[in-house]
């Protein structure tokens, strides 16, 4: 049955079927190579030696088998493909749970081991927090933290330093860019050879079951990045696999994405189909992974992404759109929601495609959240630009507002931002160091007030002042004062407040998609570069959101509200503790029954330069 789910595209655990299997002493490998004329399994055991052990076709689609002795854990194996011109390609096994560390790229035999897992009260309670709290931390873990030799640290050191870290600055979840086995740092992870194993780099797959065990016992979810868009084109792994286009497609048009040198998965067929489903499936079984980030999903559903259109491939109706892979997204996120509904599948998806979270019933491709790029184009944009001119970009701050109910969004400052001559984030920012460090405090505030979840990328939160690189560790010492003064640690100390308000004020959360939460209180103000907006609970709590984005302190400025009553200042991002001017409103104000930007009430606030606060009702 197994097999024949297998080639119907709906073996969505086909990693229990084809890959190695350890029994004992013997070991039993299966692979699917449908063109290939002979195939071997050659490896430790047998000195490398390619002809020694010859597998044999079990059915008429290509699957072929083999049953070795005196085989043991972690022993290196590879296929030897004899393709129909006799080249013999040496192969890693797609199945593989586990692979030799680079730059070596033969496949392990390997047994996912009875971990005990201690995480059962997370697993319980888990649940997509549509309406809940979800702050991220993005995270690249070869380049997180090094020993003082330049060491990377394992999983298990990751599960107790990072985790600790994560769960001080109040986050809720760890994003990890693809730790899914790959050959070549450069990519991060985005160019993938084994879809079954996490990266050797760090340990092995029960180390980064340890790891994420010890997220969960620390209330940490961990969502996985993870690439079925494409794939690398080294020799060892799946590009043409017997020799001929076997996992990617054959027509040229759409095969490889040239910008990237890579190949792209042919989603129409049915035994890719069940390979890909079956690795999310496995990420979420084995490994207890709580989120799935699918990467570049434009270039997926678009036959005509970074193509000419005259030479891309059209559907059959003529459009640009591919309808392989659209309905492929729509069936894993099917799959995920029917049978493990705490599980979130986000997507990064960078253009206005319609109902990318919407359900697949309604129309929708299905999944629980997509990266807002919009936002993040726009304001970056708007904070890059001198204040004196902002007011004549104002719209870059307000036009999210127009569409940020049309999905479930995640507001994503991503490694994508602080990479290839664009800058640390702290580096785009116009001004001396005061103004610098003010913009981006005042930056965090408004990401924080404004709808959808959040995320960051490592060192952002303590404004690392050069680009990121993946070969080196974050700058640590900044956050030594005699080093870097205290601008660091105020930025830092102001993310992980901002982090702990966010997870404890039901109006920043509860209501991120629906648009009875938010309402603009100053929203035209250009000449100021003044914003002003309400964040609502269900329950009817309220927080104000101010932000000031020039030099220039606005005092007396008064604005209308929607409710009478005082508001209590729970965030000044001018405060001294973050290293402000600490001009601010004695702890509250209170309204006054005098009529303002059409409400019956006002407030009269003082705004600090370069600065966001947040007002909460009181009564």
């Amino acid at each position: 049955m197994a097999e024949y789910l297998f080639h119907e595209g709906t073996n969505y655990h086909s990693h229990k079927y084809l890959g190695s299997f350890l029994d004992g002493d013997k070991c039993t490998f299966r692979v699917w190579a449908p063109n290939a004329v002979k195939v071997f399994v050659t490896g430790e055991f047998c000195s490398w030696h390619p002809h020694t052990h010859e597998m044999k076709l079990i059915n008429d689609k290509g699957i072929f088998e083999v049953e070795i002795s005196g085989i043991k854990q972690y022993d290196a194996y590879k296929y030897v493909i004899v393709t129909k011109s006799g080249t013999e390609l040496w192969k890693a096994d797609p199945y593989a749970k586990h692979a030799e560390t680079r730059p070596l790229t033969a496949s392990k035999v390997y047994s996912l081991p009875s971990y005990e897992w201690k995480d059962s009260k997370w697993m319980k309670s888990r649940e997509v927090p549509y309406h809940g709290p979800m702050n991220i931390y993005e995270v690249h873990l070869g380049s997180w933290k090094h020993h003082e030799d330049g060491k990377e640290l394992s999983y298990r050191e990751l599960a107790h330093t990072l985790v600790d870290y994560v769960k001080d600055m109040n986050y809720t979840h760890i994003e990890l860019l693809p730790v899914t086995e790959y050959p070549y740092d450069k990519s991060w992870g985005y160019q993938a050879t084994g879809y079954f194993s996490p990266t050797s780099r760090y340990g092995t797959p029960e180390d980064f079951m340890y790891f994420v065990d010890c997220c969960h016992q620390n209330n940490i979810g961990i969502i996985l990045d993870w690439v079925p868009g494409h794939f690398t084109k080294d020799a060892h792994g799946l590009y043409e696999f017997d020799g001929t286009h076997c996992y990617e497609y054959s027509d040229t048009r759409k095969m490889e994405h040239e910008g990237w040198g890579t190949r792209v998965f042919d989603y129409g067929r049915n035994e890719v189909r069940s390979f890909l489903t079956s690795s999310a499936v496995s990420w979420i079984e084995d490994y207890h992974i709580d989120g799935i980030r699918v990467d570049a999903v434009s270039s997926m559903i678009f036959l005509n992404y970074c193509r000419d259109e005259d030479k891309s491939a059209r559907n059959i109706y003529g459009g640009f759109e591919n309808l392989e892979a659209i309905d492929f997204l729509k069936n894993l996120n099917l799959y995920v929601k029917e049978n493990y509904p705490g599980v979130s599948m986000i997507a990064e998806e960078s253009t206005s495609y319609p109902k990318v979270t919407a359900a697949v019933e309604h129309g929708g491709l299905g999944f629980d959240f997509k990266w807002n790029m919009g936002w993040m184009n726009d304001s970056l944009d708007y904070l890059e630009t001198d204040p004196f001119f902002r007011k004549g970009v104002h719209n870059k701050f307000t036009f999210s507002m127009h569409y940020a109910f049309s999905e479930n969004f995640i507001l994503p400052i991503s490694h994508d931002e602080v990479v290839h001559g664009k800058c640390s984030l702290i580096g785009k920012m116009p001004g001396d160091a005061w103004q610098k460090f003010a913009n981006l405090r005042a930056y965090y505030g408004y990401m924080w007030g404004h709808p959808g979840k959040k995320l960051l990328f490592m060192g952002n939160e303590f404004a690392q002042g050069r680009e990121w690189n993946y070969r080196e560790s974050l700058d640590w010492f900044l956050l030594d004062e005699s080093i870097g003064g205290r601008w660091h640690i105020g930025m830092q100390q102001l993310v992980k407040d901002l982090n702990k308000i966010y997870r404890e004020n039901a109006p920043l959360f509860e209501l991120d998609s629906d648009p009875q939460g938010f309402d603009w209180l100053v929203v035209d103000d250009a000449q100021n570069s003044v914003f002003a907006f309400e964040r609502r609970s269900s329950k009817g709590e309220r927080i104000i959101v101010i932000s000031n984005f020039t030099p220039v302190p606005r005092h007396d400025y008064r604005m209308g509200v929607n409710v009478a009553g005082q508001y209590h200042e729970i965030l000044n991002t001018d405060s001294s503790f973050y290293e402000g001017s600490n001009l601010g409103n004695c702890g509250a104000v209170e309204s006054e029954a005098i009529p303002s930007h059409g409400r019956d009430h006002s407030i009269s606030v003082s705004i600090p330069p370069l600065a966001t606060l947040y007002l909460k009702y009181q009564g």
